[in-house]
């Protein structure tokens, strides 16, 4: 049993420290200058409207978190620079022109809004955004562990599909962080979000944690509205650090 414990400074609990951005369709530029010349090859190349529009604000948003962490420029030219290239698996890795940058990264979108979480390279990361919505009642017997499936029968009706939102987008935190996506079964994956039964604080982060087979994983969640976001990281991450760019900043 995990005890409930307040939230952690990096220099008081030696935390990695995670930083958070997130942007919505409203922040998109109408052109693709943007783009690095192969990145822009790629999104021509991709068949369906909603997958073209749902990449592209991913990109946008993690280039972005990209610049403003390193202090980079972010005009659109010079984010032609800061490429995201899908490594064999699919997770997303960061090169400068040719050079990888010194970054981790994980990127989620949800109905027109991107998230990226970012932090030191050395880091096994992954965020999520999921919808509070209902689900089929074969959803918790198909992705959920036994453990997972106790919790969610102890939380009342007006909280279940919270609940199920939390389990289902930590648990692909966990296996982005993993870098294997959903070709993993997800039953592999067991999450213990602290204070799920509790009522919902908005905008309040609380902490989880995960383990997979040997490997474990600590993080935070929240949620705001319908929108659950999650976030994962090895080792232990503080609570995550909104992006913004310092008067300083270019």
């Amino acid at each position: 049993m995990w005890s409930r414990c307040e939230p952690c400074t990096p220099l008081r609990c030696s935390l990695i420290e995670v930083s958070w951005l997130e942007q919505t369709a409203a922040d998109l530029p109408a052109k693709n200058d943007w783009l690095s010349v192969a990145e822009a090859m790629l999104f021509t190349s991709m068949r369906f409207a909603k997958r073209r529009d749902d990449w592209r604000l991913g990109r946008w948003t993690a280039k972005r978190a990209v610049s403003i962490y390193l202090n980079l420029p972010a005009d659109r030219q010079s984010l032609t620079h800061i490429e995201i290239r899908p490594a064999p698996g699919g997770a997303p890795d960061v090169f400068l022109g040719n050079a990888p940058a010194p970054v981790a990264i994980s990127i989620s979108h949800r109905e027109g809004r991107a998230a990226c979480a970012i932090a030191q390279p050395e880091v096994a990361l992954g965020c999520d955004l999921e919808i509070v919505e209902p689900r089929g009642d074969a959803f918790s017997g198909d992705y959920l562990t036994p453990a997972e499936q106790e919790l969610l029968a102890r939380v009342s009706a007006a909280g279940r599909w919270r609940v199920l939102a939390l389990l289902w987008s930590a648990k692909e935190s966990v296996l982005k962080a993993l870098r294997v996506g959903l070709r993993l079964d997800t039953r592999l994956v067991t999450v213990h979000p602290i204070d799920a039964l509790l009522p919902t604080v908005e905008s309040s982060w609380r902490p989880l944690h995960a383990h997979y087979e040997s490997q474990d994983f600590h993080g935070w969640w929240q949620q705001t509205g319908e929108l659950v976001r999650t976030m994962v990281a090895a080792p232990a991450p503080a609570l995550p650090v909104a992006l913004t760019r310092t008067a300083g900043g270019r």
